[in-house]
């Protein structure tokens, strides 16, 4: 027992209280807390303190190791040094044959500067090999290539497009094979023979270091202290090493495998065209679907209605009354609406423009049209389904305009094919100052025709001076 206040006595603690803490709360204080300190802090709350402190600089030490070794592991640095490894033999390959052609090659050529010294023959030889070598660089280059691409490909998941193929003869193929393409892509195998050689030697000396001390402490060598170090340092190092040979090996061959910025965007412009016409011909088709659908289904019931109602007139001439002034009005009722619809059939798609062509739907436009019409067509042979079709619409658009807003006596149209391109030129003696409006607010007559034009890439002028006349000029492709 030992005494003292603020002592312990046996199972006792604090055997007098300070004044106002009860004997239970006083019961729950340890030697080290006085009396004004609160309930429940004691000597292990504050020890708590540097075991937290400990527990964070652990969670720290923690982090850092994974971040040091965690790459080690990861599937992206495998397939780095996967890709790093594969082309190793790839730059040693690229190094025998470019450089045995070039050996050849030059060999040849310089024995033909110097003079052959032997037979006849080797002159022949030595001009052939001057001559042909080429050829077979041209082959290895895009051999090579392939494999690169593949590589790529199958390791990395990197997909690098193929320059465009030449278009036209085998002999324009061949003078543009050896454009721009082809040196680049040399100068990608020749940059590749250093960096498939030096980065996956590196990657490869990274990787098995361990290994590598070892043999050499096992022989004997020095400082093993010093090169166990290196070696750990080149092992954990490996992944970086890898990644960064991956990244250098990437954008060279994006920069020089793949194709240019001009060529990118050729070949998208290319698609969009074709997409273009994929979407007019579609939508001609659709046009062409509806026009069916409506001839044969709706129209052929308000001919049967107008003949049924047609007939019960007939045979209510005697009859007077709501019946029969009901039957009239009904039976004109649908012959008008059987009126409207062959317009609106005629609008979708002219089933005579499939049928005979340009000069037969044109005929017919200029047949119906509320002012005379000079017609000249010429058109042979004709042209694609979906050009016909602009060019149809272009001259009806055109020569209702013509009727709603010239104030003109006389029309003229003219169409003529010349080589693979379609002319269309409308003119009218009307009053003149019409303008092709940009704002969609002013009106889209003009508008809607330049629009159509240019859907199959075609292209509308428009000359229409104050007092006229107005020539509407348009140029379509025979092809879209």
């Amino acid at each position: 027992m030992v005494g003292g206040r603020g002592g312990v006595y046996g199972d006792d603690v604090n055997p007098d209280p300070a004044p106002g803490v009860t004997p239970d709360v006083a019961q729950g204080m340890t030697p080290d807390m006085s009396p004004g300190a609160a309930p429940g802090m004691s000597q292990g709350a504050s020890a708590a303190r540097p075991g937290r402190r400990g527990g964070a600089a652990k969670a720290v030490l923690r982090a850092a190791a994974m971040t040091v070794l965690g790459p080690l592991w990861s599937a992206r640095a495998w397939r780095a040094t996967a890709h790093a490894l594969a082309g190793l033999p790839i730059a040693a390959g690229a190094a025998v044959v470019f450089g045995g052609l070039a050996v050849v090659w030059w060999s040849a050529v310089w024995s033909l500067i110097e003079g052959p010294t032997g037979d006849w023959i080797l002159a022949v030889l030595y001009a052939v090999f001057a001559v042909i070598a080429p050829v077979p660089l041209l082959a290895s280059v895009r051999e090579f290539s392939a494999l690169q691409r593949t590589r790529f490909r199958a390791l990395l998941g990197i997909e690098i497009p193929a320059p465009p193929r030449a278009a036209g003869g085998w002999w324009t193929r061949l003078t543009r094979l050896w454009g721009t393409p082809l040196w680049r892509q040399l100068g990608y195998h020749l940059a590749f023979v250093v960096i498939g050689a030096v980065g996956g030697a590196l990657v490869a000396v990274c990787w098995t270091a361990p290994a590598l001390a070892v043999g050499y402490l096992s022989r004997g060598g020095p400082a093993p202290g010093l090169t166990v170090a290196a070696a750990l340092g080149l092992f954990v190092a490996a992944p970086w090493a890898a990644r960064g040979v991956m990244c250098v090996d990437e954008a060279a061959a994006r920069r020089l495998l793949g194709p240019t910025r001009s060529e990118r965007l050729a070949r998208r412009v290319e698609s969009l065209a074709r997409s273009r016409a994929d979407i007019v011909a579609a939508t001609d088709a659709e046009r062409r679907r509806i026009e069916r659908d409506l001839h044969d289904g709706t129209q052929q019931r308000l001919v049967s209605l107008a003949m049924n109602l047609g007939m019960a007139r007939a045979r209510l001439d005697d009859t007077s009354g709501p019946a029969r002034e009901a039957i009239e009005a009904a039976h004109d009722e649908a012959t008008q609406a059987l009126t409207e619809l062959r317009e609106l059939v005629r609008g979708l798609h002219p089933p005579v423009l499939g049928d005979r062509g340009l000069d037969a739907a044109l005929s017919g436009i200029a047949a119906r049209a509320p002012i005379p019409v000079r017609l000249r067509v010429d058109v042979e042979p004709r042209c694609a389904p979906s050009v016909e079709a602009v060019a149809y619409f272009v001259v009806s658009e055109a020569l209702t305009n013509v009727a709603k807003h010239a104030r003109a006596e006389h029309a003229e149209v003219s169409v003529e094919r010349t080589g693979d391109r379609l002319h269309i030129v409308v003119t009218d003696d009307g009053v003149g100052g019409a303008r092709l409006e940009t704002d969609p607010d002013q009106g889209s007559g003009l508008r809607g025709l330049a629009q159509r034009a240019a859907a199959v890439d075609g292209a509308l002028t428009l000359h229409s001076p104050p007092g006229g006349p107005t020539t509407i000029t348009v140029e379509l492709p025979c092809e879209s």
